[in-house]
């Protein structure tokens, strides 16, 4: 029986940057980094990807776990530029927040990119998009 959503996997083009922005901005705790050679002889055949070759790292808060792959076989691509909200397919990373306006000054001030400023969805309800750094794209949500 299938009991729950576990994680959420992102494809990252530098590692290190990567948890540095999720653990340093957001709070996750680093639960482990394996290297290629820690899953050399498994990936492959897991991800359907002939030589698959990564870096990965887990990720947690609050009971959610984060999986990040910087993929050294094949090279991964870019978010392509005109990628959108309407593409197939996960568009977004969501975080909750007690207070949107206040987490969107502060992450503003660190150098976050985001959309617009926190926009009121419906009464009570403040959302805000931006940009990992990798260009993914997540949202802060109060509710």
């Amino acid at each position: 029986m299938i009991t729950r959503p576990e994680h959420v996997a992102l494809s990252v083009g530098n590692l290190d940057r990567s948890i540095a922005f999720y653990r340093d901005l957001f709070g996750f705790e680093v639960i482990r980094i394996l290297e290629p050679e820690d899953t050399a002889d498994k990936l492959d055949g897991i991800v359907r990807m002939d030589g698959a070759r990564a870096r990965i790292a887990h990720l947690e808060l609050a009971g959610f776990m984060l999986e990040l792959f910087e993929y050294r076989q094949p090279q991964g691509r870019a978010i392509p530029p005109d990628a959108s909200q309407a593409h197939h397919g996960f568009t977004h990373l969501g975080f909750t927040s007690t207070d949107v306006r206040s987490d969107y000054k502060v992450l503003l001030g660190k150098g976050v990119e985001f959309f617009s400023t926190p926009v009121e969805l419906r009464p009570g309800v403040w959302l805000v998009y931006f940009y990992g750094p990798d260009g993914e794209v997540c949202e802060l949500r109060q509710t």
